[in-house]
């Protein structure tokens, strides 16, 4: 039998642990998952853990890091399928609250994520969110469609309000019901940049 490339063994254990940490944490929370039943579950070592992730906090980033490539993934399909560039900002914005009140990314991204790993507007992957939405927003003030805003610090206020709002969602006793206020509440704020906003 044929050697397996190292790389390609070191890829698998880091795939096996994240999949057992992703169900842990998204079935019994951080708090109450233990390192061992993930190791054990994915027929390694706490060795193996503390060499790919660090510890169970590293383990948690690296967990959510997942959740967030699939979920930008998610959000460029809306964005994509949307009929014109206004529409597809919006749609992309407001798909975001919608994905709140799904139990893996509200308790893992959502509630669990702030609470170990500290306010989300500092995370790896806002960075590059912040710079994609300032993108967008240059654009539509650059064709007219929306007002000529500061495009960063636009892009800023709006991610924090999409922030904000979804753990609002992930924490509410109805999700669902916070969900729809919270789509219903941004689109009409979002539609205060519009050059011709439509009669109230």
């Amino acid at each position: 039998m044929a050697h397996r490339p190292r790389s390609e063994m070191i890829a698998e254990t880091r795939a096996k642990l994240l999949a057992a940490a992703r169900h842990a944490f998204g079935t019994q929370g951080y708090a109450a998952a233990s390192m061992d039943d993930f190791t054990a579950g994915a027929g390694l070592t706490r060795g193996a853990l503390y060499h790919h992730f660090g510890d169970k906090k590293g383990l948690l980033r690296a967990v959510i890091a997942e959740i967030d490539t699939e979920m930008n993934a998610r959000l460029q399909q809306v964005s994509r399928r949307a009929p014109d560039p206004w529409q597809a900002f919006v749609a992309e914005c407001t798909a975001y609250l919608e994905m709140a009140v799904e139990p893996e990314i509200r308790r893992i991204v959502l509630r669990d994520g702030p609470s170990v790993l500290g306010d989300p507007s500092t995370w790896d992957g806002q960075s590059a969110c912040i710079a994609s939405m300032t993108g967008a927003l240059r654009r539509l003030a650059g064709d007219g469609t929306i007002r000529p805003v500061d495009p960063e610090a636009t892009a800023r206020l709006i991610n924090g309000a999409m922030l904000h709002a979804a753990q609002w969602i992930a924490n509410a006793p109805d999700p669902d019901a916070a969900s729809r206020r919270s789509v219903q509440a941004f689109e009409t704020m979002l539609s205060g940049l519009l050059t011709d906003r439509p009669a109230a």
